[in-house]
C-alpha cells in the first residue's frame, strides 16, 4: 500500500531535523530541466504565472538561481519536515520515531510540480511550483505535459519493491490523500494497483461537508495513523478515529472512504 500526499506551499528550514538520514530525489535532471527553464524568467512574470505577491516573486526568483543539483543537508532538508502546510501538521513527521520515518520511505509519497514525485526522507531545496501551474516547457504546454507517465511509472516501480521486500507483501492499492490538482498528475488507467480515496466531513450548518483547512489536516493525520500502525490493507484504514473522525460505511463504497466528524461549530 502506497499514500500519496500534496507538498506544501510553507516550508520550514528553521527548525533542525531530528534524523540525519536522508535520500537524493529520484527525478533530479527532470526538476534540473524545470529549473532551467524558470531562471529565464524575471520576478514580474514569476509572479504573474504563479498569481503571487511581489515579495514572493522575488524569493523564488532567489530560489531558482539557488537551486544546485547538488544536495545536501547545507542547502535542502527532508521533504517531510521542510513541508509545513496543513497535511503536515496533521502528520507531525517531527515526531514520528526514526523507525515510522524508515516505514514512510517505503509507504508514502508526496507529489510535486517540481520534484515530481518525492519520498519522506527526499532531501528538498526550497521551490514553489504548483502542479496546476501552466508552465510551458519542451514537453508541453503545462507540467501535467512535463511529467506524462513518469509518475505513475514511478508509483508502479515502488509497488514492485515493496512486493519483492516484504514476506507479508500487504494490498497492492494506492491511498490517495492528494488534491485533485496533485493527484491530476497521476494516470489510474495505468497504474498497476486499484485507487481509494479516503474523505473527510464535519457538520456544519445543518449537514456534513468537506471543510478544507479540516480535510488538509485529516489527509496527513490519515498517513500517520497508516505509518505509525503499519496498514498494509485498505481494510484496516476504516478504523482511523484521528481528532473525532470515524468511518461512515453508508456514505462510503469501495473506492471512496467517507470519514464525518460532529464537533461543536
Amino acid at each position: 500500500m502506497i499514500i500519496v500526499l500534496s507538498p506544501a506551499k510553507s516550508l520550514d528550514y528553521d527548525t533542525p531535523a531530528h534524523v540525519d538520514t536522508h535520500t537524493i530525489p529520484d527525478f533530479v535532471d527532470d526538476a534540473a530541466e524545470l529549473i532551467d527553464g524558470l531562471r529565464r524568467l524575471s520576478p514580474q512574470q514569476i509572479g504573474t504565472l504563479m498569481s503571487i505577491s511581489d515579495p514572493l516573486a522575488r524569493l523564488n526568483f532567489q530560489r531558482y538561481a539557488d537551486w544546485s543539483t547538488r544536495f545536501s543537508q547545507s542547502n535542502a532538508k527532508q521533504a517531510v519536515l521542510a513541508f509545513n502546510g496543513d497535511v503536515y501538521e496533521g502528520l507531525d513527521a517531527r515526531s514520528l520515531s526514526h523507525a515510522d520515518l524508515d516505514y514512510a520511505q517505503n509507504h508514502v509519497r508526496v507529489l510535486s510540480g517540481l520534484y515530481g514525485l518525492l519520498r519522506p526522507l527526499d532531501l528538498l531545496q526550497p521551490y514553489r511550483l504548483e502542479m496546476g501551474t501552466r508552465f510551458e516547457n519542451a514537453r508541453g504546454k503545462d507540467l501535467y505535459a512535463f511529467w506524462g507517465e513518469r509518475i505513475t511509472h514511478a508509483l508502479n516501480a515502488q509497488f514492485e519493491h515493496n512486493h519483492a521486500k516484504s514476506a507479508k507483501h500487504g494490498a497492492r492499492v494506492l491511498v490517495n490523500c492528494a488534491s485533485n490538482e496533485y493527484f491530476k498528475a497521476v494516470k489510474p488507467k495505468k497504474l498497476d494497483a486499484p485507487v481509494i480515496t479516503p474523505v473527510f466531513e464535519d457538520w456544519k450548518g445543518g449537514r456534513y461537508k468537506i471543510i478544507s483547512f479540516h480535510a488538509k489536516r485529516a489527509r496527513g493525520l490519515m498517513a500517520r495513523y497508516a505509518v505509525e500502525n503499519r496498514i498494509a490493507e485498505p481494510e484496516a484504514l476504516k478504523a482511523f478515529d484521528s481528532e473525532g473522525y470515524a468511518f461512515d460505511a453508508g456514505a462510503s463504497n469501495d473506492s471512496t472512504y467517507v470519514f464525518r466528524r460532529r464537533i461543536a461549530d
